[in-house]
């Protein structure tokens, strides 16, 4: 059958043009052997046993996305934990960076490459834990495909290939000079973005050079600019809607005061010339809308170069160098910073608001505060990060057989500025208790005592990578059917990482933000061996094994056995099956205690006093978390089988079952945790009480990695396409579906944590896409659908028993008009989000929206204009 119609299941095509330009040069071969993506065996033809969805640059053009997580977020197979830089806060640890979780099991599941190779990870790990490859770094002029391998895939690549692997290549063959640029807004405010790229090259026999200049710019979105986020205080934006929360944080300004002794204790801060205003009064809290202040998308620039060189050193043998490299920036907003009673005011401080009022119960009383530092100003954080990716290799045949080697070194560096906002907490105490700075009537205090509180904070993050890798291939014996062809491989790799925040967040004099610490360091070694047997002339088998030995946990080795079965022209079955792992990110190993501020409910609280003081509702809390040496990896066993059918020349289509099985899955369930062990003082620290049976509010939670329990996940892939001439112009229709029949999380003892269709796991996603071809004309529409799900467990049960709806579907619409009418030029007008959707309402966090799922971005209109020399 013709798989090359099948556009989003055919396999992959080369790896990148690096690998397979040997086989051009041979004059006793007629057909080019080239490297799929899945395999190390270079083949003369592009059919393989695994699934794979291949986009090349054209498609992604036709998307109208603007850099590749843009692209990654539209995929029906990306799931929870596909993240970008909308959301990204004053308290992210991996601001800036952006990665895609494939079928929901987690960025660090999935397996990036370039052109085939691994790339280093951030430096910054997100939510703390998260070791992630920031896609970010590779702008999307520079890419000539994007291939996406949705089997476990370790047997091929080793560690983190889990879920599947994708892999990047690059442009190496350009011959001419390009000139591009882009131009967009949104509708509803903030958001424009600028993008210029020079793409230029030269080819000849004897050696090729490709040459990229791209620079991007976006403008921040703020909650601010979204109706639907810009307060805190959801209750207030649907006034009609009983369960809608009040968000605004217990950290008030000028605040709310309570007795040091017994913080439950207290009233907010309604005395002197500076006091609370009315309307952020809730009970006995000073509350503060935080939201209008805070990036719902960060500004960010980045700046990216790349060039790719092959030279042939003679009929035999070629040289190849890759060389890339970025720099990005990106500012990140956020409110005031908040203090949750770490700071204190003794009974007979000169400032102390009851000193003149002996009748008052605080008279003459420790006292501390929930407060917000707005009088130093808004939280603002700039982070600025270099990458750097050097290749140089040789590959070349003997005989029938090839052989490549090479060597690489990427680096990543970043750096974290808290440039204003951030208040040093022992500089703070001093001057409280020096009488310098009065947290309680903030116009009477000086700039010099508001200087003297504030600092800037800097955090440290470097990520390296080294490795060494050989491998041949050829054929082995003629079988009946066709050659028998082997690959033998080995790779040597170095890891470094370190993230260190300065000598303030060490002493933990930094409140309000979140900072890690980790560090480690780890070399593996592996072996692979491949086979591609041709049993008949219908049924070819792949056989893989790859054996790694890490130098901190141990030994793995992972099979994988695949076939495709072609009983006629238009129809092929096929199925794989084989085991994956992956080791222990060197951020999960080697963490140091960080402060993070979950959203939390105090369930042990609850239920021994009641909802008093809000106990049984989701509150910020501080949580400690710490890395564990002892972590062992995660080991998978996943199968896949599928069938492609050509109906006719005009209509084709594939459909796959995947089933994954993830053992000792690497997590933390600080909710748990709390629940079970919130009266462990060692696990729960807490302040003491005079109610009755009352435990004491929490200071901090102390958690840590651990192997969990597993995930069990299977569903169905299908891809329909149609295709037709008329009069009238080509057309091309494709439908992409993933459907998720079973997603089970289940953490140590049985407890099923996450299901299918529940939080942030829709059981269905689809994209149907439509193109048009006429003369100079042609036109792109797409149809962008995610399926609803349950709210968030914390908040859909409510205390009344009311279960609260599910959170809607989302339906996109995005399309592309293109003039090529005049001479070498290219004119494009498009629209994501054509229609402005808005996110779907969720009860769960106080922008009003999952994140991590659905898009604030809005209606984004662009035009573009490409002119090639």
């Amino acid at each position: 059958m013709k798989l090359n119609h099948l556009k989003l299941t055919v396999i992959a095509v080369a790896v990148a043009s690096s690998m397979n330009t040997q086989a051009q040069d041979r004059a006793d071969q007629n057909i080019e052997r080239v490297q799929v993506t899945g395999s190390h065996i270079r083949r003369g033809d592009l059919e393989g046993p695994s699934p794979v969805t291949s986009l090349s640059a054209a498609d992604i053009t036709k998307t109208g996305v603007t850099d590749l997580i843009g692209l990654f977020a539209k995929l029906p197979i990306a799931g929870q934990g596909t993240f970008s830089t909308q959301g990204n806060s004053s308290d992210g640890t991996g601001n800036g960076g952006s990665s895609v979780s494939l079928r929901g099991l987690g960025a660090d599941s999935t397996l990036i490459l370039v052109n085939g190779r691994r790339v280093s990870v951030s430096p910054f790990a997100n939510g703390i834990d998260t070791a992630f490859v920031d896609i970010n770094n590779i702008p999307l002029a520079a890419i000539k495909r994007v291939d996406i391998l949705k089997d476990g895939a370790s047997a091929t690549y080793g560690s983190d290939a889990i879920a599947g692997v994708i892999n990047i290549i690059m442009k190496d063959d350009y011959d001419g000079l390009e000139l591009s640029g882009k131009y967009g807004d949104t509708a509803d405010g903030g958001g424009k973005e600028s993008n210029i790229s020079l793409l230029f090259g030269t080819s000849s026999e004897k050696s090729s050079h490709t040459f990229l200049l791209d620079y991007f710019d976006r403008e921040e979105i703020m909650y601010a600019d979204r109706d639907y986020a810009k307060s805190a205080n959801q209750s207030a934006l649907r006034p009609n809607d009983p369960y809608a929360t009040d968000f605004r944080s217990s950290a008030g300004f000028p605040g709310t005061i309570a007795l040091a002794s017994d913080s439950t204790v207290r009233l907010p801060d309604t005395f002197g010339n500076d006091v609370c205003p009315a309307d952020q009064i809730v009970g006995d809290l000073c509350r503060y809308d935080y939201a209008p202040f805070s990036s719902s998308v960060p500004a960010s620039q980045r700046a990216s170069f790349m060039y790719m060189g092959k030279f042939e050193i003679n009929d035999d043998v070629r040289a190849f160098i890759d060389l890339n490299g970025q720099n990005s920036k990106t500012t990140v907003k956020g409110a005031g910073s908040p203090s949750f009673n770490e700071l204190f005011m003794s009974g007979d401080n000169i400032n102390h608001p009851f000193a003149d009022d002996p009748s008052h119960p605080f008279f003459g009383q420790e006292l501390t505060m929930r407060r917000r530092t707005v009088d130093i100003g808004n939280r603002e954080k700039r982070v600025d990060s270099d990458y750097y990716r050097t290749v140089f290799g040789l590959e070349g045949a003997l005989g029938e057989w090839d052989w490549e080697v090479a060597y690489s070194y990427i680096k990543s560096d970043s750096v974290e500025r808290g440039v204003d906002g951030f208040p040093n907490s022992r500089r703070t105490q001093e001057a409280i208790d020096s009488g310098l700075w009065n947290p309680f009537e903030p116009s009477s205090n000086s700039q010099e005592s508001l200087d003297f509180i504030e600092t800037q904070t800097t955090r440290y993050g470097k990520s390296t990578s080294k490795s060494f890798d050989a491998q041949v291939s050829g054929p082995v014996m003629t079988m009946p059917a066709g050659e028998l062809m082997l690959a033998v491989g080995a790779e040597y790799r170095e890891q470094t990482i370190s993230d260190n925040p300065d000598d303030q967040f060490l002493r933990g004099e930094i409140f309000g933000t979140e900072a890690t610490r980790a560090n480690g360091e780890r070399d593996n070694t592996a072996v692979f061996v491949e086979l591609a047997i041709p049993l008949t002339e219908t049924f070819d088998v792949q056989l893989a094994v790859r054996h790694e030995d890490y130098s901190d946990f141990g030994t793995t080795t992972d099979p994988k056995v695949a076939f495709i079965w072609t009983p006629m022209d238009e129809l092929s079955i096929r199925g794989s099956y084989g085991t994956a792992f992956r080791a222990p990110s060197l951020h999960q190993v080697g963490l140091g205690n960080t402060d993070e501020s979950p959203n939390l409910v105090d369930n042990v609280r609850c239920d021994a006093i009641g909802n008093v003081n809000k106990a049984c509702e989701p509150q910020e809390y501080t949580a400690v978390l710490s890395g564990n040496p002892d972590l062992g990896p995660e080991e998978s066993k996943s199968y896949n089988f599928g069938v492609i059918y050509e109906v006719t020349q005009n209509v084709d289509f594939s459909l796959d079952y995947y089933n994954y099985d993830i053992e000792n899955v690497i997590n933390k369930d600080t909710q748990f945790k709390f629940t079970t062990q919130g009266n462990n003082p060692a696990v729960v620290e807490r302040l003491p009480s005079t109610i009755a049976g009352d435990p004491g509010e929490v200071v901090r939670i102390f958690d840590q990695f651990e192997n969990l329990g597993n995930i069990k996940t299977s569903g169905l892939d299908l891809d329909l396409g149609y295709k037709t001439e008329t009069s009238m112009g080509d057309f091309k229709l494709n439908y992409i579906m993933n459907y998720v029949l079973n997603y089970e999380d289940i953490r140590t003892g049985g407890r099923v944590d996450t299901q299918e269709g529940q939080f942030e796991q829709p059981e269905i996603r689809w994209t149907t896409a439509g193109s048009w071809v006429k003369d100079d004309w042609s036109a792109n529409v797409a149809v962008n659908y995610i399926g609803e799900f349950e709210q968030d467990a914390s908040v859909r049960i409510q205390a009344d028993g009311t279960i609260l709806p599910d959170i809607d579907s989302m339906i996109t619409v995005d399309t592309t008009v293109n003039y090529a009418g005049i001479e070498n030029t290219i004119l494009t007008l498009g629209a994501t989000n054509l229609l402005n959707e808005e996110p779907p309402f969720s009860y769960h966090d106080y922008m009003g929206h999952v994140v991590g799922t659905h898009s604030s971005q809005g209606r984004f209109v662009y035009a573009q204009a490409t002119y090639k020399f």
